[in-house]
């Protein structure tokens, strides 16, 4: 069984891209906002998890995300990128709240 929430790294990020609905979320240890999003994340997967692949990206682990930084400006972290039909369709700086969280990801499916 595929887990819940996916390690995202160089050799995984296309994998999130080009499924038909995917949320990642880009974020570093020690970060408040961070450690929020992975207690709403954890609520909204189980729910959707046939329909959308959710994953993170741990940005400060050694090696794992060299790729992706060169593609991606990051001001903030968090940093959620929606994806949709393999196209990058909202970009979200900061903290989310739960329920604006889950109405952005239910939008990806409509």
């Amino acid at each position: 069984m595929e887990e819940l929430i996916g390690n995202v790294t160089d050799a995984t990020i296309q994998e999130y891209i080009q499924a038909p609905a995917a949320v990642v979320v880009f974020g570093i240890a020690n970060c408040e906002g961070c450690t929020a999003m992975d207690g709403i994340l954890a609520d909204v997967a189980p729910v959707l998890r046939d329909r959308v692949r959710f994953g993170k990206a741990k940005m400060h682990v050694p090696g794992a995300c060299r790729e992706i930084k060169k593609r991606y400006t990051f001001e903030t972290y968090p940093t959620t990128h929606f994806y949709a039909g393999g196209q990058l369709v909202r970009t979200t700086e900061g903290k989310m709240e739960p329920s604006e969280f889950r109405s952005v990801v239910e939008s990806l499916l409509r």
